[in-house]
């Protein structure tokens, strides 16, 4: 019942920012190539997901210590220490950017490796690890690369996530069914704290998102896309660091979406001339609202932009299970892991640039 409780502390919270929290909104400035909703919608959502996140966390430690209700949490010392302070910290940076909208992205980059600093230090996190048996060996003897690939995994995924989230509900339940695959996994395992860290988070996330879907009152903004992203990895280090048979190549392929869509976003820029940091509005999300969903005949002009902007979500959720399934099926495979991940890639490459060259097949078009 704990992820119910985080559901509904995060929907209350959400409650009052939407209510009072309008003003933050009206700092959006209306020329934003990732604006796609009109009026001024508070992207505070991180603050609510925070609040649903921290009251999870600490209600199942603090049940199970006081009140001997297994909640299986246990976080105690230093690990509570570093994972709240590495989520407050990813989270803290998203919120400053979504209530002044002045921070830089440098700024952002830095406090999210700052953040993946203090996670590495304070937990332990490491990827001991790739799943190649011509690379382990050495990779084993030699620890740094290991804990420099923990701190980019853990400061680059916040962005991943912060990037996909464009329309109302995407980047949102692309958390929830990521925490709940490395849920599956993690109880396969016995792990149960690991399970209930990312179950919180779920259940956090699922309150925002009966505000933020499909109605679009309130955006999950860059603290809430940086704090899905830093749970998410965190969790997925310490999975493959606590249990040997799970595939390396689990996580790469689970999160295959945003990350490639970072990565594939940075060339184009780059190909173009263009600085990675620079805002556009070229994402695939953001081609398929344009070029595949079709335009609502609506005459009011909010809610036809709102009733396309659901109609986006879908698309994507539909792309983003193709990696989670044969992720979930295949965890401790690292052959068929990477086939896969393989696969998505060029179907990704396809798509877009069938979307760009307008060669979109009909049924795909709604």
């Amino acid at each position: 019942m704990l992820w119910v409780l985080c559901v509904a502390v995060s929907a209350i919270a959400c409650t009052f920012i939407v209510r009072y929290g309008r003003y933050a909104g009206r700092r959006y400035a209306l020329n934003m190539p990732q604006r796609f909703h009109a009026g001024h919608v508070p992207r505070l959502g991180g603050l609510g997901m925070l609040a649903g996140c921290s009251f999870g966390w600490l209600w199942g430690t603090w049940a199970e210590r006081w009140f001997a209700i297994p909640a299986g949490l246990g976080l105690t010392g230093r690990v509570a220490l570093g994972w709240f302070l590495t989520c407050a910290l990813a989270a803290g940076a998203g919120l400053a950017e979504d209530l002044t909208h002045r921070l830089h992205a440098k700024w952002r980059l830095g406090l999210t490796v700052v953040a993946g600093g203090l996670a590495v230090l304070l937990l332990d996190l490491n990827i001991s690890r790739l799943g190649i048996p011509l690379v382990d060996a050495w990779w084993a003897a030699t620890p740094w690369p290991g804990l420099l690939l923990a701190v980019f995994a853990i400061a680059g995924l916040p962005h991943a996530f912060n990037l996909i989230d464009g329309y109302n509900g995407l980047a949102g339940t692309v958390a929830v069914i990521c925490c709940a695959a490395i849920a599956y996994v993690s109880l396969l395992h016995g792990d149960r704290q690991l399970a209930a860290l990312v179950v919180v988070t779920a259940g956090a996330t699922i309150g925002f998102l009966l505000w933020n879907y499909p109605h679009g009152l309130i955006f999950a903004g860059d603290g809430g896309a940086y704090l899905w992203g830093v749970v998410i990895a965190m969790a997925c280090i310490a999975l493959v660091d606590r249990h040997p048979d799970v595939s390396p190549f689990f996580p790469v392929l689970l999160l295959i979406y945003p990350v490639w869509e970072t990565l594939f976003s940075i060339w184009r820029k780059l190909a173009r001339g263009q600085s990675p940091g620079m805002a556009d509005a070229l994402h695939f999300h953001q081609l398929i609202y344009r070029r595949i969903v079709r335009s609502v005949i609506e005459d009011d002009e909010a809610r036809r932009m709102l009733m396309r902007n659901n109609r986006t979500s879908p698309y994507l959720w539909g792309f983003a299970l193709l990696t989670v399934l044969p992720a979930v099926l295949f965890w401790n495979r690292t052959p068929a892991l990477l086939a896969f991940t393989l696969l998505f890639i060029a179907s990704y490459v396809w798509a877009y640039v069938s979307i760009v060259r307008f060669k979109v097949p009909r049924w795909l078009q709604g």
